[in-house]
């Protein structure tokens, strides 16, 4: 229970949780812990790994990790934490996003005791009757209490009948697979209490619920997501994980380390305890957290290596941590170093940015520019310097 419970938001109901561990163990039989999956967006971030890393312990203590790929739900968008409704996708969009999720989640979980499920195997055979049946365990009044839906409603914001359907059809795929656990972010806690209200309606015993904390992105404020641009992803180059590591907020350092990486419960509370400590530069830690986080998606070796780089390119340079970042944009056409310098601002004119590179003033990544006519470096991204204090971090979008 130490494990399970680390860096879990809500266990409802705990008791249940704790007898029906108890009964797995007398009775050798595997928990069925369920993990529905998104196909909207097929590549995962860290963000995503924070309910991933959980599933992963359970399967560490010998229980049945089943992660439901939402082909079917895909198609009508969940409606969760949303203003407005969502686009829906083809079942042949969600099926391909669904495979790069798996593959992707598998940097995570062990491959030996995991399943994929599609829930268009079982909700794409209930007939109009089955959906009328469903829909008549649950009151419209329940479902306004969602706070997005009780939002939009008093904002004269339109919400769709079939949105209502979403948390039934989830809740569905749990009386399907007969889930003794689910897990999901704190945003998904109400769709989760209808599948455990749902099991009920069917005959079987509720689901446990887990909920987990939402990771803030690299920019301190809004949750992870490649819709705020502000995401570390698991399938990022090593240099990127480090880089990006590196210009976290000192604030999210301990829920990064708890939520994020594998390190122990005695070794975060000592990290704890070293960022409380004046003497303790927390750029030291974040370095740490840094080669963690690679080595777990990569290895030790590119650990070390994506350090070494960032050392030879910011420290070495005296290029500072945190500096503004540009998103080059291919729709702006640009192909050479003297245009990207004008647009950026970083030269009042494609004049002026010729001048400052046959002055010697421009390097990329610590490497002094010398032909005006240079292209843009093809990498995704670069530091661009201009003279001896103007910085500025190279994205592409």
């Amino acid at each position: 229970m130490d494990l399970i419970k680390r860096g879990v938001s809500e266990i409802i109901p705990e008791d249940n949780l704790v007898r029906k561990i108890e009964r797995s163990i007398k009775t050798k039989k595997p928990l069925r812990v369920k993990l529905g999956c998104d196909p909207s967006r097929p590549d995962l971030h860290l963000g995503h790994s924070v309910v991933l890393r959980k599933l992963r312990q359970f399967q560490d203590l010998g229980h049945q990790a089943i992660l439901i790929i939402g082909d079917f739900t895909g198609m009508i968008g969940d409606p969760s934490g949303k203003s407005k409704t969502r686009p829906s996708l083809t079942l042949e969009e969600t099926r391909r996003n669904g495979q790069s999720y798996f593959e992707q989640a598998t940097k995570i979980l062990s491959t030996t005791n995991v399943r994929m499920e599609y829930n268009s195997e079982w909700l794409g055979k209930m007939s109009f009757a089955d959906v009328i049946l469903l829909a008549s365990k649950y009151t419209v009044a329940r479902m306004l209490e969602r706070d997005d839906f009780t939002g939009r409603h008093k904002a004269g914001e339109p919400i769709s009948v079939h949105e209502f359907l979403y948390p039934l059809a989830q809740a569905m795929d749990s009386v399907a697979i007969e889930a003794d656990i689910e897990l999901g972010g704190t945003d998904q806690k109400f769709n989760l209490l209808v599948g455990r209200d749902i099991q009920r309606e069917y005959g079987q015993e509720p689901q446990v619920i887990l909920t987990l904390p939402l990771l803030l992105g690299i920019d301190g404020v809004e949750k992870m997501s490649k819709s705020f641009e502000n995401c570390i992803g698991i399938g990022d180059p090593p240099q990127e994980i480090y880089g990006k590591t590196l210009s976290i907020p000192d604030t999210l350092i301990c829920s990064y380390f708890e939520l994020a990486s594998d390190v122990s419960n005695e070794e975060l509370t000592r990290i704890k305890r070293q960022l409380g400590d004046p003497k303790v530069n927390p750029r030291d830690l974040k370095r740490r957290l840094a080669r963690t986080l690679v080595r777990l998606y990569h290895s030790e070796e590119a650990a070390k290596s994506a350090e070494e780089e960032f050392d030879r390119i910011f420290v070495e340079k005296e290029i500072p941590d945190q500096i503004e970042a540009y998103r080059l944009s291919p729709a702006n056409g640009d192909t050479t170093l003297v245009a990207l310098l004008a647009r950026a601002r970083l030269a009042s004119s494609k004049g002026e940015a010729r001048r400052l590179i046959e002055q010697g003033g421009v390097s990329v990544d610590g490497k002094r520019v010398e032909d005006v006519n240079a292209p843009i470096p093809p990498r995704s991204e670069f530091v661009l310097k201009v003279g001896k204090r103007r910085f500025l971090k190279v994205v592409r979008s």
